[in-house]
């Protein structure tokens, strides 16, 4: 009875520790559909209906015979539409980097390091079978957590190699990792917003994130991102 009693306990405590990650997961996407019902509504909105007005207004003063007035309102009217183009591409970007369908996830990780580093820092990408057949969520979280790591290689580890590895587990899970022969991280240096990004992006998905520091010096960030029944992500083109 006490084992009964004890493996009743321990399923009970599990339904409870899913039914608070579920939460998590529907809170945080009901956070993301307000965040961008805000950048609709307050930021691409009104610019569009500025262009509106400045286009009717360009047609009167056209028909007025003012067509140096009308040509300065339409210049205005481009400047507009170029930034609400400016800021649909960051709206895409935010939901899923377009480098990810173009190139897939190993070449946009390429691309995001030569982005990100020094031109001098050597940069080797590997990427073993499976790396780029992932369901969209996996992606994403493997291209942010590599984007992060790149970035605090570029701000602090003053790196002259780095290497970017993309490789299936046992059990099908991707696995991350971003070693650089830079200055390390100090022991006693508290944890900034970009290692605990790392760890966050990965405890989403259920999987987990670790930094150290090798004896010889450098860092390796390696994440591990559960994929749960293998690639599923199917791209919709450019």
């Amino acid at each position: 009875m006490v084992r009964q009693a004890a493996a009743a306990a321990h399923a009970s405590s599990l339904a409870a520790e899913l039914q608070h990650s579920r939460g998590q997961l529907v809170t945080a996407r009901e956070e993301e559909r307000r965040r961008l019902r805000r950048d609709l509504h307050d930021g691409l909105g009104p610019s569009l209906g500025a262009v509106v007005l400045r286009i009717d207004t360009a047609r009167n003063l056209a028909g007025a015979g003012r067509a140096e007035d009308a040509d300065r309102v339409l210049r205005q009217a481009r400047d507009d539409v170029a930034a609400a183009l400016a800021d649909v591409r960051r709206l895409v970007h935010d939901l899923r980097p377009p480098a990810l369908d173009d190139l897939g996830l190993a070449a946009a990780v390429r691309q995001q390091a030569e982005r990100l580093l020094a031109p001098g820092t050597v940069v080797t990408v590997d990427a073993g079978p499976g790396a780029d057949d992932l369901p969209a969520a996996v992606e994403v979280a493997a291209y942010r957590i590599a984007s992060e790591a790149l970035t605090n290689v570029a701000r602090h580890a003053r790196a002259t190699t780095c290497r970017i590895e993309l490789a299936r587990d046992r059990d099908g899970s991707l696995v991350v990792t971003v070693t650089d022969d830079g200055a390390g991280i100090a022991p006693d240096a508290p944890a900034g917003v970009g290692l605990v990004s790392l760890r966050e992006r990965a405890a989403e998905l259920g999987g987990r994130c670790s930094v150290t520091c090798p004896p010889d010096g450098g860092t390796v960030v390696r994440a591990v991102l559960p994929v749960d029944g293998g690639g599923s992500g199917e791209r919709t083109g450019a």
